[in-house]
């Protein structure tokens, strides 16, 4: 899939043409960095946006105690993906921003942390009070 920042100065292409998982992520820290309800996550395999001269990086620790590097554009701020490091060091898939994915299919997103929503979760949907497995530390 092709996808850009907000003001076109990050572009790239995920690793395949479709997620391994999309998730609607109600954490709070979700809240604050789409500055929305929550933020929409699309899972694939790992690549890096790095070596792009117009990102920038920071890195966290999140509420699972996992180490989370968090990439973004120097130009627009726009978050363009989060790499959470493995156990051995590497990791395994990035969380790639959705609205920054050209052709993104919505449908089936799972969402996560529910117990922070502020908005009302659709009933039939896949959801968790938490995280996923994968999440878990």
């Amino acid at each position: 899939m092709k996808g850009s920042c907000s003001c076109g100065a990050v572009q790239f292409s995920t690793p395949t043409d479709t997620p391994i998982r999309l998730y609607h992520c109600h954490c709070t820290d979700c809240r604050k960095q789409s500055a929305s309800a929550f933020g929409t996550s699309a899972i694939f395999p790992f690549f890096s946006v790095k070596e792009d001269s117009n990102v920038a990086y920071f890195s966290r620790t999140c509420d699972s105690g996992r180490q989370q590097i968090c990439y973004f554009c120097k130009n627009c701020g726009s978050r363009i993906l989060h790499a959470h490091v493995a156990e051995d060091g590497d990791p395994k898939v990035v969380a790639v921003k959705g609205g920054l994915l050209e052709g993104l299919d919505w449908k089936g997103a799972m969402h996560i942390y529910t117990r922070s929503a502020v908005v009302p979760i659709p009933e039939g949907v896949e959801s968790c009070e938490a995280g996923p497995g994968w999440a878990k530390k």
